[in-house]
């Protein structure tokens, strides 16, 4: 009787064959290319092949930013220097008309990335600790790798001082992207992502405007799957 294990494991060996062949990887001794001229290789591959249609964003990449951030449900304003962001945190804050469950006091308590936590949050207000987000946590404010003018999109790389959580759990996402971070386009983006980091981090996330769903009779709900309300902070 014949195994069919034995037949699945002869399949996989032949796919993982031919993939080791594509990556120029096969046995018998040969060394695997080093990391550099992998990374050469690839960004060749990337420059040989032409973007495909694209549609014409203005000059004023910051701008366009912002007017697609609103369009997605965004909230906007912007600072000139990293010390005014608290006391732009706590104006949006002071300004949201909350459910009467959620007590004002409460909407003032979050968590923050690293990167923020020697701004003068108490002297705005704020009770701002820097850590990941739990279920608990109503607020966070991050940081943001880039924004995207196309579609007012804010990117996220994950890791140890940019935890995901804070961008996923908690009601109120504040996010803080520097203007000369917005790009044109998500092929910049991307670009970008593969120019300043020596590795793919484990999560990206594109995140546009507060999370939403039209799953029911095609009603649009906010917060259905992340936070009610995105604030974006732009410095600069």
């Amino acid at each position: 009787m014949t195994n069919p294990l034995a037949g699945n494991a002869a399949a996989r060996e032949a796919v993982l064959a031919r993939v080791r062949k594509s990556l120029d990887r096969v046995g018998g001794g040969n060394a695997a290319p080093e990391a550099s001229d992998r990374r050469a290789a690839a960004a060749a591959y990337v420059a040989e092949h032409r973007h495909g249609p694209r549609p014409r964003i203005p000059a004023a990449l910051i701008a366009h930013f912002m007017q697609r951030a609103t369009d997605m449900a965004s909230t906007l304003d912007r600072v000139e220097s990293p010390e005014e962001i608290p006391a732009a945190v706590a104006r949006y804050l002071d300004a949201l008309v909350l459910p009467p469950a959620i007590a004002a006091q409460r909407a003032r308590r979050g968590v923050c990335w690293p990167e923020l936590a020697l701004l003068d949050w108490r002297g705005a207000g704020l009770d701002i600790e820097a850590r990941p987000a739990t279920g608990a946590d109503r607020l966070a404010i991050t940081g943001a790798f880039c924004a995207i003018a196309e579609t007012g999109t804010l990117v996220f790389l994950s890791g140890a001082d940019t935890p995901t959580g804070a961008t996923l759990l908690p009601d109120t996402h504040v996010a803080v992207v520097r203007a000369d971070r917005v790009v044109a386009g998500m092929e910049d983006a991307f670009a970008l992502v593969r120019a300043e980091r020596a590795s793919v981090p484990r999560a990206m996330n594109l995140i546009s405007g507060p999370s939403r769903t039209g799953d029911i009779e095609q009603t649009i709900v906010l917060g259905a799957h992340g936070p009610f309300r995105m604030h974006v902070v732009v410095l600069g």
